[in-house]
């Protein structure tokens, strides 16, 4: 379902807008009914309604016995047609939802996303908001005011406390952050600019931002205790000489409005930042269960499966701990768009959306720059739950489109449903991710493996004569080779490649389990076939059966 709305007025309107005069004054229609809202499950032609008794309205002076204009026979007709193309021509680019309709139905479905929210700002109003879905299985419909974890997109609204600490004058943009953070005075980490934070140009890895904690506590000084653990961490590299993403960074800030501000991180962006901006329908992570919020649903071979409870988390709030509904985030949107002083000057909104730094020209202050499409933008990835949100602020145009389902891998992928939404949404052109089939034949490949290695130690059993026959430097080789080669697959599945993408393979498995468990049984599956392979040889050799 999409509703097109006023903003000013906060009421849905039909695109027709003040026409009504101009069609009572030229056309001789005194009333036109507008459409109140677009709802309806299937896109279906727009409606005029004129009314009946209105149009039999006498006009003094224009003949006819009865006081009537004189009317020909197709002139309800021709009126009909004159509003419907008015009407038509007056309608924003926002409002033309059918297409957006038509597709999100269809890729709902080959994603297997249980629900979705999208909100969209043009020429600075808010113009649409559309709900699908549910919030889980059997549960309840999803709406426009319906609370989703957006994820990293989160890192905007750090990003915006700590510019408002900056316009304070509590805060420096290029002063260290031991400045600020006792515990990083002394250590290399102490040396890094609130900017470089900002801008991901710290020095701090993508792997040390995504390292899983084991020992968390729930507390209220969770926060805390990470940025601690980081605080006398080593650098990936120095700060400010090059661009890496990390969640550290934003950790880090957290802590910094926290201290400045003297009140905790949920306190602080709830007070400055909801609440003057009107988000009455979001909320900071804060370790609690909040059963109103829409459900997460991982993959899991081809379907999806709801988490077991809708758990928030202290600790990561200041990287991807913001819960927003679409109706708030597109009233986030209008904000950062509006060249008002608000919340923030809209020179400090405007620095947000610029380049940071030479060694950050495609990042700004939480957001992320596209120059050569205009535009700023943040996706958004948690357990269960995957955003994006994507503004053209020279347009004053943006959208926000929010599920609670991650992707697979190959099957049930959510991509070309956010960013098709996206595209369609701004008159952006998008060809889709393509059929995706070598992606496919990944996943495929890696969930029969494990039964393949089982078949072969079946084969070896059965093979056992031959194999315990082996002699030779070809037979050992052929014995131990297979051990060599699964052991050097096993790291590589293990540790390499989560290194390379900088996630541990831990992190992997809530957001990806079936795609994990994959991994994970096709390195082990691959070792066993290999020992049981030797322990067969050998155990025949000793005179065993």
């Amino acid at each position: 379902m999409a509703t097109t709305l006023n903003s000013e007025k906060g009421r849905p309107r039909s695109g027709v807008g003040d026409m009504k005069a101009v069609l009572a004054r030229e056309y001789g229609c005194p009333e036109i009914l507008t459409l109140e809202e677009v709802d309806r499950p299937e896109p279906e032609a727009s409606q005029v309604l004129v009314d009946d008794d209105a149009r039999r309205q006498t006009h003094q002076g224009q003949g006819g016995s009865d006081g009537q204009r004189p009317r020909w026979k197709g002139e309800r007709v021709l009126r009909l047609l004159i509003v419907l193309a008015i009407g038509l021509a007056a309608l924003p680019a926002g409002a033309a939802v059918a297409p957006v309709e038509e597709f999100i139905v269809d890729e709902m479905s080959a994603s297997g996303v249980p629900g979705l929210a999208y909100a969209v700002v043009g020429d600075g109003e808010v113009t649409t908001i559309g709900a699908y879905g549910v919030t889980e299985e059997d549960g309840e419909n999803v709406t426009a005011e319906t609370p989703f974890q957006i994820g990293s997109i989160s890192k905007s609204f750090t990003a915006l406390a700590v510019m408002q600490l900056v316009e304070a004058g509590e805060v420096r943009l290029d002063a260290e952050i031991s400045k600020y953070l006792d515990g990083f005075s002394g250590q290399m980490a102490g040396t890094i600019t609130v900017r470089q934070l900002l801008s991901h140009t710290s020095g701090f890895s993508t792997l040390q931002g995504n390292t899983s904690h084991t020992d968390t506590t729930g507390g209220n000084d969770e926060l805390t205790l990470r940025v601690d653990v980081l605080a006398e961490a080593g650098l990936d590299h120095q700060p400010g000489d090059r661009w890496e993403y990390s969640n550290a960074n934003y950790q880090i800030l957290g802590r910094l409005v926290e201290v400045v501000s003297g009140q905790d991180y949920q306190t602080y962006v709830t007070d400055s930042i909801l609440e003057p901006v009107g988000m009455k329908h979001s909320f900071v992570a804060d370790g609690e269960v909040h059963d109103d919020m829409a459900t997460g649903h991982r993959p899991w071979f081809g379907t999806k499966r709801p988490l077991s409870e809708n758990a928030t988390d202290r600790g990561t709030a200041p990287q991807g701990g913001i819960v927003a509904s679409a109706s708030d985030l597109a009233l986030y949107m209008q904000m950062m768009m509006n060249d008002e002083d608000d919340v923030l000057s809209a020179e400090g909104k405007a620095e947000m959306m610029r380049p940071a730094s030479a060694a950050s020209p495609f990042y700004g202050f939480g957001w992320y720059l596209d120059t050569g499409k205009g535009t700023v933008w943040h996706s958004g990835l948690v357990p269960g739950s995957e955003a994006v949100a994507t503004l053209v602020p020279s347009e004053r145009e943006g959208v926000v489109v929010l599920v609670n389902a991650n992707s697979g891998l190959g099957f049930g992928e959510t991509t070309q449903l956010r960013n098709g939404v996206t595209a369609r949404a701004l008159g952006f052109d998008y060809d889709g991710e393509g059929s995706r089939w070598s992606q496919k034949a990944l996943f495929v490949g890696l969930v029969a493996l494990p039964f393949i290695y089982l078949l072969s130690m079946i084969w070896a059993w059965r093979r056992r004569d031959e194999i315990r026959a082996k002699t030779g430097g070809f037979g050992l080789f052929s014995l131990w080779f297979p051990l060599l080669s699964t052991l050097v697959a096993a790291w590589v599945i293990l540790w390499l490649v989560p290194t390379l993408f900088g996630s541990p393979i831990g992190n992997l498995l809530l957001f990806a389990p079936d795609f994990g468990l994959a991994l994970i049984f096709t390195a082990a599956f691959g070792l066993l076939w290999a020992v049981f392979r030797l322990a067969v040889a050998y155990t025949g050799k000793s005179g065993l059966p």
